[in-house]
């Protein structure tokens, strides 16, 4: 049986892109039989801001998500935070890399080279923390996008580096490489949180129409499915197709002569079908949050047994075990 990592920062709801990037896929993998651990990044939202700002909200609000896109509620759900075992891992790991290796991971590298002020610590302690958050269940399998086979291999370098000096504790996760395709935001740009372009898979019926019905799309009247020379219409295709599980180019040509306006009202019609249950599900168990607390403590006690087994196991490879 693989075992599967996957997670996410709490900086902001989960949206559009995120379900059809790899939330669904979590769950496909879960439904296979795969044992899957989700753990929220909460410490790393200090590697490129001041303060992690309504932090119980956004942490609560992920589970919420995930609830909703169908993760078994008996699924391990952590807070890396809430596993001190997990975060020791960090100091032997980040004797296993160089600085220049982790000035070298993306991540790091376009902090450095975008930030307007000085880089904290924390960034450059990142890419091996993520190698904790992987490593301390021995995962098997991680889902990424092709931007994240960088944390990845350097992951996978930390295991062999650490079984090769000390003994063979940790497994070397293997990529799973997600085939959805790159959904825009309103302002045709990749979505993100951050950008303020996305659509949250909380959204009302109504916010949806709104965002869908403001997104940018181009000067040309019929509307087709080429995403080399029309992205943004091409992007509301396909979000479109892959609510209703038709091909982009079929639901283009329904459109046809109608232009924007009747393509969006197509995309709107179809987001709000297609999450009408998830949504449902999701006010659900909005409605108790202890239940959702509960979730949290139940994986912080799961993973917590994991990661002390995994660090004593760390100890006694590394002659530390006193």
């Amino acid at each position: 049986m693989d075992r599967v990592m996957s997670g996410d920062r709490p900086t902001g709801p989960l949206h559009l892109g995120h379900y059809f990037g790899t939330l669904h896929n979590r769950v496909l993998l879960q439904r296979d039989g795969a044992e899957l651990t989700v753990l929220i990044a909460d410490y790393q939202v200090l590697t490129d801001r001041d303060a992690a700002r309504d932090l119980p909200g956004h942490v609560e609000g992920l589970v919420l998500d995930y609830l909703a896109a169908g993760i078994d509620p008996s699924t391990t759900i952590v807070a890396h935070s809430a596993l001190p075992a997990l975060n020791q891992l960090l100091l032997p790991f980040l004797s296993l890399v160089s600085v220049s290796e982790l000035e070298r991971n993306p991540t790091v590298k376009d902090e450095i080279a975008q930030s307007r002020r000085a880089v904290n610590g924390v960034m450059f302690t990142y890419p091996a923390h993520q190698a904790a958050d992987i490593l301390f269940g021995k995962s098997t399998l991680v889902p990424v996008g092709q931007d994240q086979l960088p944390h990845l291999e350097l992951t996978r370098t930390i295991a062999r580096r650490f079984n090769d000096r000390y003994a063979p504790v940790f497994p070397v996760p293997e990529a799973l490489l997600s085939a959805a395709p790159l959904l825009l935001g309103t302002d045709g740009t990749k979505m993100s949180k951050s950008r303020g372009n996305a659509i949250a898979i909380g959204a009302s019926p109504d916010e949806t129409a709104r965002l869908i019905r403001g997104a940018k799309t181009d000067a040309e009247r019929h509307i087709t499915y080429r995403p080399d020379t029309r992205p943004e219409v091409s992007s509301l295709v396909l979000l479109a197709a892959l609510c209703l599980d038709r091909d982009p180019e079929s639901v283009a040509a329904d459109v046809g002569s109608g232009g924007a306006a009747a393509l969006k009202n197509v995309v709107v019609d179809a987001v709000n079908a297609y999450f009408a249950p998830i949504r449902a599900r999701r006010a659900s168990y909005a409605a108790d949050r202890g239940f959702v607390r509960g979730i949290l403590r139940a994986g912080a006690q799961r993973a917590g047994a994991v990661a002390e087994a995994t660090l004593a196991e760390v100890r006694t490879a590394m002659g530390m075990a006193y």
